[in-house]
């Protein structure tokens, strides 16, 4: 039933290129780069001193006055989760009780969230006494911690860390009733989260939902976790914008950094029926699960992306070179980029010489559970404006791999896109997105 079709009627973006979707899109075009030194703590001793910051905001900008304070208890993810939400309901032209609490638009009985969200570090200056209150003769006494350490901790500070409270803070914002739920699937969950939201909507559960993923990476212990497990770039400190080189024969690894990338989702028949504007459709959604025994990186054959690659076009009922576009993952960590080239290979076949492929973590660095929300609104702009913006840092392909990356800007009537995000853990979302001429 045609009520039973998906559609984009909103984009919300932060990323290391600006706090909206039209500074991200913008800088995408012009090949710039949001990765830079480190400023938001003192990178000096980590052999990493690169990530993609955003820049500065105050979150009470984005909060009704009556809930500011509960902006103390907000982590940089809720932050950047609520900004980007709230930027994708203006877009949108509905109106909630967070944006006009006296001309609301919506049933917000019908109205679902559904937010990826990654594991959220703790602030190190709230933690850090506690810890050092817990040690003993130069060591980590666990049981010291247990009985007094832990009592340092302010007893509200975990409702700044659990990863629902993205979803929790803005539902309150716009007083959004209907379903909610989280997902915790790392770099992955953006698009599992869109995926399911859209499956929210079609079984009539709700007619509008907001979708997509946020994270802050920009932390020093996430960065030591990184660097520990040989994932994070220690080169190109002195020349941040060529850090990050996905599928380049240069790669020396990946990027990290904080974002942002929500959507708002409609039944189409709600979409018509308030006449708003419609970006593109969610013609397909799959996901799948491939683990390497060497968990921190991707099987070499790439057999997770091809499963979730290939079902998902399958889902949206066209043949691989029925694509206009693809947005890979493509971190810029050598055996992970060719790995991933092997699936898509696998998945396409002879299509693979031709469908034009756009990385673009070389110039919004690997923000975690937001990196799927922000490839989704880079892929509606390119739709939306018939344009595929140059790749950049891919100046040599590296050997082996057989896609097609755009390496010069094109004008492109784009009819479909894939995007697709796989964690290190192994599994895989992939969405194809569609045209529609209404």
């Amino acid at each position: 039933m045609e009520s039973a079709r998906i559609v984009i009627t909103g984009l919300g973006a932060v990323s290391p290129l600006g706090l909206n979707a039209a500074d991200m899109w913008s800088g995408l075009c012009a090949a710039t780069s949001g990765i830079g030194t480190i400023t938001s703590f003192d990178p000096a001793k980590f052999p990493c001193k690169l990530a993609g910051e955003v820049t500065e905001y105050k979150i009470r900008d984005y909060v009704p006055k009556s809930l500011r304070k509960s902006t103390k208890l907000m982590s940089k993810n809720i932050e950047l989760a609520i900004i980007a939400a709230a930027e994708a309901l203006g877009d949108s032209g509905l109106v909630t009780k967070g944006i006009d609490p006296d001309n609301v638009s919506v049933d917000p009985t019908r109205m679902a969230i559904n937010l990826g969200a990654g594991l959220i570090s703790c602030d190190v200056e709230e933690i850090a006494p506690a810890v050092a209150h817990s040690v003993t003769d130069g060591q980590f006494d666990i049981h010291k911690w247990g009985k007094e350490g832990l009592g340092l901790v302010t007893p509200l500070w975990l409702l700044k860390y659990l990863p629902n409270m993205l979803a929790c803070h803005i539902g309150i914002i716009h007083d959004i009733q209907g379903p909610s739920n989280t997902i915790t699937s790392a770099e992955a969950s953006a698009l599992v989260a869109i995926a399911e939201a859209a499956e929210v909507i079609e079984r009539g559960d709700s007619d509008i939902a907001l979708a997509g993923g946020a994270e802050a990476k920009v932390h020093p212990i996430i960065l030591l976790r990184q660097i520990l497990l040989r994932r994070a770039t220690t080169e190109n400190n002195d020349e941040p914008q060529r850090a990050c080189r996905p599928f380049d024969a240069d790669a020396k690894g990946s990027v990290f950094g904080d974002g942002a990338g929500i959507v708002v989702l409609e039944s189409l028949q709600n979409a018509r029926n308030r006449d708003a504007r419609i970006y593109a459709e969610i013609a397909g959604t799959a996901q799948s699960i491939s683990i390497n025994p060497q968990y921190e990186r991707l099987e070499p054959d790439g057999r997770g992306v091809q499963i979730a690659v290939t079902k998902a076009l399958c889902d949206a009922q066209i043949e691989p070179d029925e694509l206009d576009l693809i947005i890979p993952h493509g971190t810029g960590i050598p055996q992970d980029d060719m790995a991933e080239a092997k699936g898509i290979e696998a998945a396409l076949g002879q299509a693979v010489a031709d469908v034009p492929v756009w990385p673009t973590k070389s110039m919004l660095s690997t923000t975690g559970a937001a990196c799927g929300g922000l490839d989704v609104v880079a892929a509606v702009c390119a739709m939306r404006d018939g344009v595929i913006p140059a790749a950049k840092n891919c100046d040599n392909k590296i050997g082996g791999c057989n896609l097609n990356i755009v390496t010069e800007s094109q004008k492109k009537d784009i009819s479909y896109v894939l995007c697709f995000s796989y964690t290190y853990g192994g599994q895989t979302a992939a969405v194809v997105l569609k045209k529609i001429e209404d």
